[in-house]
């Protein structure tokens, strides 16, 4: 994941620390610039993906062994999540990534199994799956011909497993239950020398070398890189959406590099865009082009690049004010980090719950990020909170799934939800400890004024309406209010 600094709910504070500031142009998504798709199929593929509303991501790779926040210890730049704790010498880059680059070799998740999570994710009520089949550190969890840096090379214990080639194996088990599947892709690669190139010292995230004025060297990258999601493309089935990080990874104007300059210059002292802005063209028209001759209707997600091959937008760990104008999805972390940490704490349940409420209110979906251990388990905590969600989703997952945004979103501890039949949905927030409920919920009509009959969903018990001025009023009977308050948020049902 690209690491941003933002302002988030309460209740994803146990999961997420403020790390510093980075390009502020991927800082802020409600004001992003969105250029719509115009291929008609992957524009049917969207609308369908707004109706799934609830997906899973994964971050895996050889880094989980150290419980570190996936690749970015490799990366020489002064941000809190890019320092070196562990290994015999964190002081010694060279050394670091050496030892780093060596976890191949203990990398062994002999108790990986992909149907366990498939299932507790379909239970749960997701509906899609976002794997890192490769991260920064170019570690690639799929069976690649374009490198030896992978999970099924000879120097990988787990390269005997008959499930060694992960991302297939992930892939096969999550469609078996239904899912759409997703390739997240690192489009840095700093493992591969056409990126990094060992005659240079590493000197921020970007290429180290300028591409510019070493064309070859570069092409070798966009060959390397294209080849590698067009084996992703071609032998591991269908494949729904093309999920790509590393936006500084694009093709950036020399107006926006001299911005960046000048910028340096006077605004070196408080630390603000410390990494270098450069032109890395990948030629991503061509390999999205190329992507949907083996992929027709592939969403594309090239995270933060702003044009037409950002089919949706994905704040980061956050979650927006409002509903915003485009098909957007929040990743967010479910405990710990990204990537596998040890001793994680996971949100509850409920607090689950009220977050994927929130999101879809505002009309989008929530990617929740889950991290497999080493062994390739996921830890109890996840399950559990799963387990919740699911249990949840069971009696009210109508309120959720093909929904939209409609105004006011949310008012109170309410939110809304709309089906294109003309159905409403408010979704009342049960708080951790709440021991009292409102007698009455007032529902502002605004332009919805046709006459409504309400139902609580749980029980199919018709509810008392009666229209006061511009609004609904529900009454709650006092003999449903324990049974209520017992849940972590209850739907009333407007028809």
């Amino acid at each position: 994941m690209t690491r941003k600094t933002f302002a988030i709910p309460v209740l994803l504070l146990m999961a997420y620390v403020s790390i510093g500031t980075q390009l502020q142009a991927q800082a802020v998504y409600e004001d992003e610039r969105y250029v719509p798709e115009t291929d008609p199929l992957v524009l049917d593929k969207l609308e369908a993906w707004q109706d799934l509303k609830f997906g899973l991501l994964m971050h895996w790779g050889t880094y989980s062994q150290w419980g570190i926040v996936e690749s970015w210890s490799l990366c020489p730049e002064e941000y809190g999540w890019c320092e070196r704790t562990k290994g015999s010498n964190p002081q010694d880059y060279f050394t670091y990534k050496k030892e780093y680059e060596d976890l191949r070799k203990t990398f062994n998740p002999v108790d990986f199994d992909p149907n366990k999570w498939a299932r507790a994710a379909k239970q749960a009520g997701m509906k899609y799956v976002v794997f890192t089949t490769k991260h920064h550190d170019g570690f690639s969890m799929f069976d690649s011909k374009y490198t030896d840096y992978k999970i099924t090379a000879p120097d990988v214990p787990f390269s005997k497993n008959p499930k060694a080639n992960i991302t297939k194996e992930i892939f096969d088990s999550f469609r078996e239950q239904g899912l759409w599947t997703g390739a997240y892709f690192s489009k840095p690669d700093w493992n591969v020398p056409s990126y990094w190139d060992p005659y240079y010292p590493p000197r921020d995230r970007n290429v180290n070398y300028e591409p510019e004025a070493n064309p070859e060297k570069w092409q070798e990258y966009v060959d390397f890189t294209h080849n590698q999601i067009m084996e992703l493309l071609t032998d591991y089935g269908k494949v729904d959406i093309l999920w790509l990080d590393g936006g500084w990874v694009a093709k950036t104007p020399k107006s926006a590099i001299t911005t960046w300059y000048d910028q340096q210059l006077t605004n070196n002292d408080n630390g603000y865009l410390k990494h270098r802005i450069v032109n890395q063209d990948i030629k991503m028209d061509e390999l999205v082009v190329k992507a949907r001759e083996k992929q027709p209707g592939l969403i594309v997600v090239d995270r933060a690049v702003h044009g037409k091959n950002q089919n949706y937008l994905t704040p980061e760990n956050r979650v927006p004010h409002k509903p915003l104008p485009y098909p957007w999805e929040s990743c967010i972390i479910a405990g710990g980090s990204w990537s596998y940490s040890f001793n994680a704490k996971y949100m509850s349940g409920r607090e689950a719950v009220h977050l994927l409420v929130d999101i879809v209110a505002k009309g989008g979906n929530l990617l929740l990020n889950i991290a497999p251990s080493p062994s390739g388990t996921w830890d109890e905590g996840a399950y559990t909170m799963l387990k919740e969600m699911g249990a949840w989703m069971d009696v009210n997952s109508e309120a959720i799934y093909g929904t939209r945004a409609l105004d006011p979103y949310k008012f109170g501890q309410v939110c809304v939800t709309s089906k294109p039949d003309g159905t409403i949905y408010l979704i009342y927030l049960v708080e951790e400890g709440q021991t009292d409920l409102i007698s009455e919920i007032s529902f502002p009509l605004g332009k919805v004024q046709k006459r409504l009959r309400a139902k609580l969903l749980e029980t199919n018990t018709s509810l008392k309406t009666k229209k006061v001025e511009n609004s609904l009023v529900i009454s709650i009977p006092k003999s449903l209010k324990p049974k209520l308050l017992d849940t972590k948020a209850f739907v009333i049902k407007l028809k």
